[in-house]
């Protein structure tokens, strides 16, 4: 399972200001704005599960262009990269659902039901913009608990496939995909695989407890078989490879530079090797739509 190189790249250890800014290859998608009202098949809109009613807690949900009640679809559900982000080149991360992209990038808006999630502050009320519950302790459980009941509903009410839920993240989003994704036993049984971009559980130590090698650990032995796609901007994901190949010889595990210089989760609405590699692997992970 080595690293996936894209055609520019001369060597791994390419510089990132010889790598190719994403603003230089035009968009072929444009996530839809939120609109109002209730869901429906091409909409884009702000989704506040029953028992959050009274919070400022919401998701974001896109119901694909061929979306039809009754009809069961696959399901990306998507964790944002931390707020109050914006790197020299001018890449922006808001921290909250709105401002999510793998997931339409991935699918183009066909095919796969798309939801948006936030991370939960301690008091089980409010969006955490940095990382999730509140510092010093980070309790992770009201996120989890929101995220869970969150597949639950768009399962329920909107015809998502059980069977066939992926979990995605940027940044902050990447690291949950496992520490979220795999914290225990009931939240880590809803996946069909992850898709982790720039960033992984384990590799390095961040200011939440249990962000150590150790504990990490833990929360892979739950990963099974499932397949996971690594991703990242440049040479990113090869510290993630050195981690994981020793321990996790046998698992259905890719590697993949997106190509670009950007921490940005918009790489997927431009054309790019890696994104069809994404794609190709997405098709196989979930069946074609």
């Amino acid at each position: 399972m080595k690293l996936a190189l894209l055609p520019w790249f001369v060597s791994a250890s390419l510089f990132a200001a010889e790598l190719p800014d994403i603003r230089s290859v035009p968009v072929d998608l444009e996530v839809p704005a939120l609109s109002e009202g209730a869901p429906a098949a091409g909409k884009r809109v702000k989704h506040v599960l029953e028992g959050w009613k009274n919070t400022a807690l919401y998701n974001v949900l896109y119901l694909p262009t061929d979306w039809k009640p009754g009809v069961k679809m696959p399901v990306i559900v998507e964790l944002a990269g931390n707020g109050n982000f914006k790197s020299k080149q001018g890449d922006v991360s808001t921290g909250v659902p709105e401002g999510s992209n793998l997931g339409y990038g991935l699918s183009a808006g066909k095919g796969f039901i798309w939801l948006c999630v936030p991370y939960v502050n301690g008091k089980g009320d409010e969006i955490a913009i940095t990382w999730w519950g509140t510092p010093p302790t980070y309790d992770p459980q009201p996120t989890l608990k929101h995220l869970r009941e969150a597949v639950k509903n768009v399962c329920h009410d909107f015809g998502g496939d059980e069977s066939k839920v992926l979990l995605c993240g940027f940044s902050r989003g990447a690291l949950a995909c496992n520490y979220l994704g795999l914290y225990d036993d009931e939240t880590a049984k809803l996946w069909r695989g992850f898709f982790a971009y720039s960033h992984f559980d384990g590799v390095k130590t961040w200011p939440y407890p249990g962000s150590d090698r150790e504990s990490a650990l833990v929360r892979l032995r739950r990963l099974g078989n499932r397949p996971e796609f690594i991703c990242g901007e440049g040479d990113n994901p090869k510290p993630t490879e050195a981690y994981l190949r020793p321990l996790l010889p046998d698992a259905d595990l890719t590697f993949m530079s997106t190509g670009f210089l950007n921490h940005n989760d918009a790489w997927t609405l431009r054309p790019s090797p890696a994104r069809e590699k994404a794609r190709e692997w997405l098709k196989r992970v979930i069946g074609a739509p």
